[in-house]
């Protein structure tokens, strides 16, 4: 069942995501060769604990997990699509890596959700062309976001600028209602047809994130429990977005 947020609740979230862009952009700063994963999520702690919020992954069990998620952020690096867990301080980040940061934050008991790709050092044309097709995605999806409109809206945006670059959407992952707790009604796929799936409403609250492959759609399971990797092993990009639909139209939460 869709839960919708009073206006006061989207102000809320607005502050929160705020918050939550600033250590996107501080944390995307840091990403360079030689760092490793570990020092991100030191630093993602801090950053949300000094602003007096929490971490919303942070020992969050979604449905069908064998255990909790151990940390605040998920780092995913070139073929890792999502959940990339960075609590290894051996795990180090090299020149022409690209690499996803997806951020949970809870401020004032409500939850937003974001997502960034940066790429460390230089990179190829492959990989920035890829960077730069999931962000339009991300773009054209939030653009078909206003009272009256559908889901299916959305998702046909993402999948046609997708599928005129010749890559992929990564298979069955998916945008999700956002707000209350992590993850919430309506599932936002990010293949689909206009007109079609949940309608839109003031007070909708949700987390619209194309997850781009270089190859093919296909993805596997790594024995971490959590980890999501491209099965073909290309790579893959992540952005990720809350908005709310309000009387006015979208707005961009995590902006």
């Amino acid at each position: 069942m869709i839960k919708l947020k009073t206006k006061e609740e989207i102000e809320t979230l607005k502050a929160g995501g705020k918050r939550h862009g600033e250590i996107l952009r501080e944390l995307s700063k840091m990403v360079a060769p030689g760092v490793s994963t570990l020092i991100l999520e030191e630093e993602a702690r801090r950053m949300i604990r000094e602003g007096g919020d929490k971490p919303a992954f942070l020992g969050y069990t979604p449905a069908g997990a064998g255990r909790a998620f151990p940390a605040a952020l998920c780092v995913s690096i070139n073929q890792e699509i999502v959940h990339g867990i960075p609590n290894e301080a051996s795990r180090i980040i090299n020149d022409g890596d690209i690499v996803s940061l997806d951020l949970g934050l809870v401020h004032g008991g409500l939850i937003t959700d974001a997502a960034i790709t940066v790429p460390a050092g230089a990179i190829d044309d492959e990989s920035r062309k890829l960077i730069e097709v999931a962000r339009n995605a991300l773009v054209a999806g939030i653009n078909e976001v206003h009272p009256g409109g559908f889901v299916g809206d959305i998702s046909q945006a993402i999948s046609d600028v997708v599928r005129k670059s010749g890559f992929s959407l990564a298979e069955d992952l998916a945008g999700h209602g956002v707000g209350y707790a992590v993850h919430e009604d309506p599932f936002v796929p990010n293949v689909g047809r206009r007109g079609t799936g949940e309608q839109l409403v003031p007070g909708m609250v949700i987390a619209i994130e194309p997850m781009v492959n270089a190859g093919k759609s296909g993805i596997k399971l790594s024995k971490d429990g959590y980890t999501i990797r491209t099965k073909d092993g290309l790579r893959s990009a992540h952005f990720e977005h809350t908005v709310a639909v309000t009387d006015e139209g979208c707005v961009i939460l995590t902006a």
